[in-house]
């Protein structure tokens, strides 16, 4: 373990170890790794394709899907090649520039899921709701702003978080036991106060990710008198999908706040579940993403059918 004591020296090289405990069998928990990143990027790359070539699926709800298929893509990217680095040739340095770069595109991308799944949730509520006016409301032209928006603030959020970490001195361990640079995980190896820095990350995770669960909660419960209303096979439909917004909402943040609060107030729990439950966080969304909202949707199969199987007759 590498520790710098002296006044105004800085580390600017780290060390990931990967999951600690557990480096015996990095290769085995590799393959839920690879598997995970190819199930990821094939399946959001079909359905980003799919709904870019069929007219059928310019629908808002599918170009707001497209929008969490292309984050998926690249939440997928920004950790996992880095963890089966380390798993796979014991690749473990990573440079300060590169670790700020890599949390960067973590955190921000989290955000960015974390409000297309808030405005998924809206479009659900105008469908069922003001099902004559749904069109006229979420335009083409409402859409791109609304993904632009998403993505501008998600970055600008984070943005801060660079200024924040640049400011500090790395004086202390520059070996992480992790896959992966996480901003509280870089700011407690820094011999400065960083107070901050958790408190501006506390800030991020209540202002986006639990405001946008209680708004995705209040969402689906103002549906439901909707859905009641009209005694229908399709209108309990809408509401199973509804169910399965909520399960894949469940994984998606459940894991994710568990880990941050954990990270900061449970210091009982072993390192590996740590490390563990961040990365499932990060893998299973992105995979599960295009089963749940793709798979699912009657018309998303038909076109994936149609696409693989009677191309090539």
């Amino acid at each position: 373990m590498t520790t710098l004591n002296h006044t105004g020296m800085s580390h600017t090289v780290f060390c990931l170890m990967g999951i600690p405990g557990l480096e015996d069998k990095h290769v085995w928990i590799s393959i839920p790794f690879i598997s995970s990143y190819i199930i990821a990027l094939l399946g959001n790359s079909l359905l980003i394709f799919i709904i870019h070539t069929r007219r059928s699926l310019r629908e808002p709800m599918y170009l707001f899907l497209c929008m969490l298929a292309g984050a998926g893509i690249v939440l997928s990217a920004s950790t996992v090649p880095q963890a089966l680095a380390i798993f796979w040739f014991h690749a473990v340095e990573i440079s300060l520039n590169c670790c700020i770069t890599q949390l960067f595109f973590i955190h921000s991308t989290f955000i960015s899921e974390s409000r297309i799944l808030l405005v998924m949730a809206f479009d659900h509520y105008l469908a069922i709701c003001y099902p004559l006016r749904y069109i006229t409301i979420l335009t083409h032209s409402l859409i791109a702003k609304i993904g632009g928006t998403i993505f501008l603030v998600s970055y600008g959020k984070i943005f801060p978080i660079i200024f924040l970490l640049r400011r500090l001195t790395f004086c202390k361990s520059n070996i992480f036991l992790n896959t992966g640079c996480k901003h509280i995980v870089l700011a407690h190896v820094s011999c400065d106060d960083i107070r901050v820095n958790i408190w501006y990350g506390f800030f991020v995770l209540m202002s986006t990710v639990v405001l946008d669960i209680v708004l995705i909660f209040i969402s689906c419960v103002l549906i439901l008198p909707a859905v009641f209303r009209i005694p229908s096979q399709d209108a309990r439909h809408k509401a199973l999908n509804c169910g399965s917004h909520v399960c894949v909402i469940t994984l998606f943040y459940g894991s994710g706040i568990f880990t941050t609060l954990t990270q900061r107030f449970g210091h009982h729990i072993a390192p590996h579940i740590h490390i563990l439950l961040a990365n499932v966080c990060i893998l299973a969304p992105p995979k599960l993403n295009p089963i749940i909202y793709g798979i699912k949707t009657k018309q998303i199969r038909d076109q994936v059918i149609h696409v693989l199987f009677t191309k090539q007759k």
